[in-house]
């Protein structure tokens, strides 16, 4: 119930021989699913002809029984789920992107956002490039067709563009004879591969979408790493490894990836409940039940409760047929669905005094709204706990934060946040144990809650930064 939007979620398949790869790209997307709603894409490769599909939509709704005929049968395959960070939500920015050029094609998917995206683009449309989205994919994409020009493989050419690019990017690019997987040298983004019984190798953002498909994960990829999988078998590129901080975006933690996911080797339900004791730890009340907002608070209130030994029950029943809030283009339907999609039980929460679990707070408007809803069924008290501190800076690595100005905890004090959404207390995981949520000595990026940017900060920080430029350029 969080109004953070979503990261993007990519899917690959290599397979030795001609199969059905669109059905496990299919199914590996709708894994994924909760990485993305806006749209949704797969490209397959037979022999060197690219079938593709593309919408807006959802994928059972983009990819039916004719759809899926349509792109048949092949040995490669490539997907996307999107949340676009950078970009207007237009067909034209659907992925995977493809490219054709004098050396082949390419089709290519990204999960991440790169901060020297503006100037990079800049940059090629001086030299002639012509871009028909508004996404930063483009660019990427853009860059390691203009290395595939001058050095004789694929894998060399995106070797050449990395040098170039910074912040987040996972990929999953396909050319006519091999699937390669690309990840940032921060690691800003999950991905990982996983084999088949029968020989298919698997390249998905995350682990759930391994499990979708029958695949037995091999490992998560490292930071700076490209693996690429053809009829030889399967290579490892690490030029680019250890030439930066390893700083995964702790949210995956807390929000983004599924619970059933297993993140750089940490389970992220497990990591959710040890969110949970943490809290339990830092910020106890006097409470008679521990419950959590669906789903993403579901088990940091389990681990609340272990610490505490308060009861935890399930005090809400969610709608599963609505999307998630922040899929709403506009604040007042964002509040709209809210009404429906959330239901409290009355016989869980009547006369209790309530300590409700959520996994962060961006605005307040969500959580005051959900606090209403517990009073309104007869809660006593209502001590509202986030398993996150305060958002007190903007993301550049792929969350829909892009400035301060809809950051609650920027304007107001931590009283004065419990007074407008409502709660008897309030309390915020603490910056310190964030960083342990999935053990010591890892490395993560915090920045939203620390503002300890890894990278460089992008120039031009709007979303809607092309198409302002393609404005400009008509005035």
């Amino acid at each position: 119930m969080s109004n953070l939007r979503e990261e993007c979620g990519v899917f690959g398949v290599f397979a030795p021989d001609t199969t059905d790869v669109a059905s496990d790209v299919y199914y590996g997307l709708y894994a994924l699913q909760h990485r993305g709603q806006e749209s949704c894409g797969i490209v397959v490769n037979d022999d060197g002809i690219f079938r593709r599909h593309k919408d807006l939509g959802l994928v059972n709704d983009v990819f039916d029984k004719a759809v899926m005929e349509l792109l048949g049968r092949g040995n490669i395959a490539v997907g996307h789920v999107r949340y676009g960070t950078t970009g207007a939500t237009d067909r034209h920015n659907t992925q995977p992107i493809v490219v054709n050029h004098s050396k082949g094609r390419m089709a290519l998917a990204h999960n991440g956002n790169i901060v020297n995206s503006f100037e990079l683009r800049t940059e090629l449309e001086n030299g002639g490039s012509i871009f028909h989205t508004t996404s930063d994919t483009e660019v990427i994409s853009y860059l390691i067709t203009k290395e595939r020009l001058r050095v004789p493989s694929i894998e060399q050419a995106v070797s050449a563009a990395m040098l170039r690019i910074r912040g987040a990017y996972s990929l999953v690019i396909m050319s006519p004879a091999k699937l390669i997987a690309v990840r940032d040298s921060n690691g800003f983004r999950p991905l990982c591969y996983g084999k088949t019984p029968d020989g298919r190798y698997i390249v998905a953002s995350e682990t759930c979408a391994l499990d979708a498909v029958g695949a037995a994960l091999e490992r998560d990829l490292e930071p700076g790493e490209i693996i690429v999988f053809d009829k030889n078998g399967v290579r490892c590129i690490r030029d680019h490894c250890g030439t930066a901080k390893p700083t995964l975006c702790v949210f995956e933690y807390i929000y983004f990836a599924r619970p059933d996911s297993v993140v750089d080797g940490v389970c992220v339900h497990d990591a959710r409940v040890r969110a949970g004791e943490f809290l339990a730890e830092e910020h106890p009340v006097e409470a008679d039940i521990v419950i959590g907002v669906p789903d993403s608070g579901l088990d940091a209130a389990v681990g609340y409760s272990q610490a505490s030994g308060i009861p935890y029950s399930i005090g809400f029943i969610k709608n599963k047929y609505i999307g998630r809030t922040f899929i709403s283009p506009g604040q007042s339907s964002r509040e709209d669905k809210v009404k429906i999609k959330l239901n409290p039980i009355p016989s869980v929460v009547k006369g209790k005094r309530v300590v409700l679990i959520d996994d962060s707070m961006v605005r307040g408007t969500t959580s005051k709204r959900i606090v209403h809803l517990l009073r309104e069924a007869g809660a006593r008290e209502v001590h509202v706990r986030f398993a996150a501190p305060p958002f007190i800076s903007p993301c550049y690595y792929g969350t829909d934060i892009d400035s301060k100005d809809m950051l609650i905890a920027c304007h107001h004090s931590l009283t004065e946040i419990a007074q407008i959404i409502g709660a008897d207390t309030l309390g915020f995981l603490s910056i310190e144990h964030v960083r342990m949520l999935a053990g010591a000595g890892k490395g993560y990026c915090a920045a939203c809650f620390d503002e300890c940017y890894p990278t460089v900060i992008p120039q031009d920080t709007r979303k809607s930064r092309f198409e302002q430029k393609i404005s400009d350029a008509h005035d």
